[in-house]
């Protein structure tokens, strides 16, 4: 049996289809790849490096990472998603493209030069297993950067309780038709995730601490960006969610070593090297 949960899989290329990315502007875009890849080390490749992006949905990653190497592979389990990132990386000629599933990962263990896979692996039903799969195909030393989704265990028990509220009204969203799906989570892109963004916004000029105000993040975002985070968040079947200690444990139980956390959202951002 695949490592995969179909649901979730076309749900995604539904968001990638329905948001592909175009109407971010370069800024936006390289900003929150700069966010994600803060980590990363570029200077530690070696030249004409070889790697993967595992769960390449729209391309948005590869878009940045492509021009920085030899070869990127692009992988998803989505046919429609990997159409997506065609598209959006058709002037990168050295993308390669590959409708696969983190189980059946087209390249040979202990191959690649890097990899990284951010914001997909929690959406797998063996998140372990798949992280594994991963780091089997790097080389020894090669670097792995992965984000998962945290468990709020840096955050206070309020902020906590109101995720399991939100997480309750994400299993009854994502259960519905697609149509009625869009227009649920415009609803809250537009209600919810705008005037909180721009509230701490506002209250981060005054000089107000908002690391612990709800959707901060999202205030120098566009409203594109909510639309499409408020889909991700609300409208995916299949999430789960990890403190740092086990994503740290989880990635040495993988076989990476010199682990290390980005201080900062988004959590958890985090990078280690194949032992």
């Amino acid at each position: 049996m695949k490592n995969l949960d179909e649901k979730t899989v076309a749900g995604f290329g539904d968001e990638w289809a329905r948001f592909d990315q175009s109407e971010l502007t370069p800024q936006e875009s390289l900003r929150h790849f700069e966010e994600y890849f803060s980590l990363f080390p570029w200077d530690r490749l070696p030249k004409n490096s070889v790697g993967f992006d595992m769960g390449c949905g729209s391309g948005r990653w590869a878009l940045h990472v492509a021009p920085r190497v030899g070869t990127l592979h692009c992988v998803d389990a989505s046919d429609q998603a990997l159409g997506v990132a065609r598209r959006n990386l058709s002037a990168q000629k050295n993308c390669q493209f590959h409708h696969a599933s983190v189980d059946a990962l087209p390249f040979a263990r202990g191959s690649m030069d890097f990899g990284y896979s951010l914001g997909v692996l929690h959406h797998i039903p063996d998140t372990l297993e798949a992280m594994r799969r991963c780091t089997d195909a790097l080389k020894p030393g090669a670097p792995f950067l992965v984000y998962l989704y945290y468990r709020f265990d840096n955050r206070p028990a309020w902020f906590q309780k109101l995720w399991q509220v939100s997480d309750r009204v994400r299993r009854v969203i994502a259960a519905l038709p697609v149509d009625r799906r869009h227009l649920v989570t415009d609803v809250i892109a537009g209600t919810v995730y705008l005037p909180l963004a721009r509230t701490a916004g506002a209250l981060d000029r005054l000089g107000v601490r908002v690391d612990s105000f709800p959707l901060s993040a999202y205030r120098g975002r566009s409203f594109y960006s909510m639309r499409t985070d408020a889909l991700d968040r609300f409208g995916t079947r299949l999430e789960q969610r990890f403190t740092r200690d086990e994503v740290r444990a989880m990635m040495e139980a993988c076989g990476l070593e010199r682990i290390s956390f980005r201080d900062g959202i988004p959590y958890w951002c985090a990078l280690g090297y194949r032992r």
